[in-house]
């Protein structure tokens, strides 16, 4: 089969197409067929070694992934060749077949397009642990999204919507703002061309935010903090931006507020059964519309640098999926 390779880190250009053998299931394990491969930021990382999880070299990037299964090892009965799955694994997606734990997939309804379902489980899947899981994000609250067109942001608007918040889109071009907006964010401020802290305040109204989702790090983070209400929660999602900020602690004292640190790819490996019942569930938001899981834009697995080399730029609406044999 071919594989997407990092045998040594650097750019996205580094990488090449190899052929390598197929894999073979063991107890438990299912090997499947990829259809299609979603893309993150932090592969644009992994593949420089700048990123905190560091598999060995040579490997693949992606860690989301959708097709059909094509070989089931010993003790694996809830499974059957030829089903539609989804699943993660960290990184090694980007290639023509993968093998995984059969109890982390999830099965693929016929209704919903395996391009969708491929890109739909780190970015959404972050949200949801963020929002619900670590953050108790409550109907009625307002929370603000920083990039909020990206592909974890554009997340966090619409989960924010399905958990019932008032959603604050954050982003630096109109552009991107009028996305947002599409997709149910309820406001929107540019930071670029306005002070976010000032407009976070005004548009948030006297109580303060309640939530901030920040996967931008940078100066936007201690901004969006200052403007968090009594009791309020800063989700510590990423550092698109580059720049790790430093927040000043004193803030957390005056406001009772939090910062919470969201590991989704941690709390993911811990918990198998965990990861499993949350893709089937943002499965089900898809099939029932509530949640768009858009695809900017669609490369062949051989073009996988160019895909990357768009999410650095950060030119990407949503998300970026390779699909294989297409």
């Amino acid at each position: 089969m071919k594989a997407i390779l990092c045998e040594r880190h650097g750019p996205p250009e580094a990488l090449v197409l190899r052929d390598i053998p197929d894999p073979v299931p063991g107890p438990g394990e299912a090997v499947v067929e990829v259809a299609a491969i979603g893309l993150n930021f932090f592969d644009t990382l992994i593949i420089r070694d700048l990123y905190q999880v560091k598999p060995p070299l040579p490997f693949s990037p992606g860690a989301e992934f959708a097709g059909h299964v094509c070989a089931l090892g010993a003790g694996v009965e809830d499974l059957k060749v030829g089903d539609r799955v989804a699943g993660y694994m960290t990184s090694g997606a980007a290639r023509e077949k993968v093998k995984v734990a059969a109890a982390t997939l999830a099965p693929v309804p016929d209704g919903l397009d395996l391009v969708k379902a491929a890109g739909l489980i780190v970015t959404y899947g972050t949200a949801l642990y963020a929002l619900r899981d670590r953050g108790a994000l409550k109907t009625g609250e307002t929370l603000a999204v920083l990039g909020a067109a990206g592909g974890v942001g554009l997340a966090a608007v619409e989960l924010g919507k399905v958990f019932g918040a008032r959603v604050i889109a954050c982003a630096s071009s109109q552009d991107k703002l009028d996305f947002a907006r599409a997709h149910g964010a309820d406001a929107g401020i540019n930071y670029v061309h306005e002070d976010l802290k000032l407009r976070l305040k005004e548009v948030a109204g006297e109580g303060g935010l309640d939530m901030v989702f920040d996967p931008v790090g940078g100066d936007q983070s201690e901004q969006a903090l200052r403007a968090l209400g009594w009791g309020g929660r800063h989700m510590v999602i990423g550092f698109a931006a580059g720049a790790i900020p430093k927040l000043p602690l004193n803030l957390l004292l005056l406001k009772n507020c939090d910062a919470r640190g969201v590991a989704f790819g941690t709390q993911a490996r811990k918990d198998a059964a965990w990861i499993g019942t949350a893709v089937r569930e943002l499965i089900g938001y898809a099939c029932a519309g509530r949640i768009s899981a858009h695809v900017d834009a669609t490369f062949p697995l051989a073009r996988c640098a160019d895909a990357l080399d768009e999410i650095a730029a950060r030119k990407v609406k949503g998300k970026l999926v390779l699909t294989v044999g297409t």
